[in-house]
């Protein structure tokens, strides 16, 4: 992995006592010059302040920082909740000399309880003294809840005879689900492009991985992607081929966080690459898809290292897209377990047993109907998962 530090940008993270057990709770993004700014946030109808916040102010596609804080949503609190967000973008304006309007917001944790925007207030000015360029994994964990580990990835590219860096960090580990998977995450990059250039990219890359990932099927009110571009490097991406360039670099390091985020899913013990030929469309592989990936009997099955592949295609049957039960082949692995709808037998079913037990395996369904395709990363449904949700708030 490339270094996690990238021109022109420095960050941090601190205790602020907003977690109970204090971790890193607070973390600071900063770049050195204003930045062009891209941005995808969640889709459900319940949103977080600092989501609502955040919307407006990346449309002037201008931004400088980024303050972020983990164990407090900061959602469902009405005018007080509002009020808060803009605090802590006011407080950072304050430390750092920056225009408030390019400050922007990010929280996650349980939502409905009060924001305590005293305790950000009062950490603010030893966060902004904390920022180094090297201070990206403050960030990564400052930013965690039920996490295990941080997140971060870093790429590098050229443009033009320069090269340039993109950095990430993200956390993630439930309540996520296809449709800005639940989740924040952070990058910058020290290229310049333009600012529909960098929203296309990132709508693009954050279709192909966040959207593409499932834990527990649940989608929540904070879901925040957030990426900036300084140019400090030099590097210009102008030309087709310098987009299609940072294209695969970002939707590389997208991926690699979705990834990361379903390996430390809450209580996952495995993960399953899920693909869908076959199908009349695209559309049609992923509605297939989607519902064998968040099928909860699927998951359990996956956990109990068992080979029900009835599951799957019945699944695959309430999609509600069209397919034919007698041309359905189904592999776990290498290995098939059901061909034109009728399964392989108690053999294949022993050596599929065996592919379950692994943490990874890959799941493939063939509709045998067309050419449209489409991939998931799924994962099992544990026991854990229950006993982490059963007392999150406690």
């Amino acid at each position: 992995m490339a270094p996690l530090t990238c021109k022109g940008f420095s960050a941090c993270g601190l205790a602020a006592g907003i977690k109970k057990n204090g971790d890193l709770d607070l973390g600071l993004l900063v770049s050195d010059r204003p930045a062009r700014v891209a941005a995808v946030f969640t889709k459900n109808r319940v949103q977080a302040a600092p989501v609502t916040l955040d919307r407006e102010r990346v449309k002037s596609g201008v931004a400088r920082a980024l303050i972020a804080n983990a164990g407090n949503a900061n959602c469902a609190n009405g005018p007080q909740g509002q009020d808060a967000a803009r605090a802590m973008a006011a407080a950072v304006a304050r430390a750092l000399h920056l225009p408030e309007a390019q400050v922007l917001v990010a929280s996650t944790g349980v939502i409905g309880v009060p924001f305590p925007i005293d305790l950000v207030d009062a950490a603010v000015p030893a966060l902004a003294g904390r920022l180094d360029e090297n201070g990206v994994p403050d960030l990564a964990r400052a930013i965690m809840t039920t996490d295990t580990r941080p997140k971060t990835a870093s790429r590098e590219g050229s443009a033009g005879g320069r090269s340039y860096r993109i950095v990430a960090v993200a956390k993630g580990a439930g309540m996520i689900r296809p449709d800005m998977a639940t989740m924040l995450c952070f990058a910058c990059t020290d290229a310049e492009i333009a600012v529909s250039d960098l929203q296309a990219s990132l709508g693009q890359s954050v279709n192909g991985s966040f959207n593409r990932i499932t834990i527990d099927g649940d989608t929540s009110t904070n879901d925040t992607v957030i990426l900036m571009a300084n140019g400090g490097s030099g590097a210009k991406i102008e030309s087709d081929a310098d987009r299609a360039a940072f294209q695969r670099l970002l939707d590389d390091l997208c991926m690699d966080l979705a990834r990361q985020m379903v390996k430390d899913g809450e209580g996952v013990t495995k993960v399953v690459d899920l693909t869908v030929r076959g199908a009349h469309s695209d559309r049609d592989a992923r509605a297939v898809a989607d519902t064998i990936a968040h099928s909860p009997l699927v998951k359990t099955a996956f956990f109990g290292e068992d080979a029900n592949w009835g599951r799957i295609i019945a699944a695959a049957g309430r999609a509600g897209v069209m397919l034919d039960p007698d041309r359905l082949d189904l592999f776990f692995d290498d290995i098939q377990m059901v061909e034109n709808g009728t399964g392989c037998g108690p053999g294949a079913e022993e050596k599929a047993t065996r592919a379950l037990k692994k943490p990874e395996f890959s799941v493939t369904l063939d509709l045998n109907l067309g050419a449209g395709t489409a991939t998931m990363l799924t994962c099992d449904f544990s026991l854990d998962y229950v006993n982490i949700n059963a007392d999150y708030r406690s």
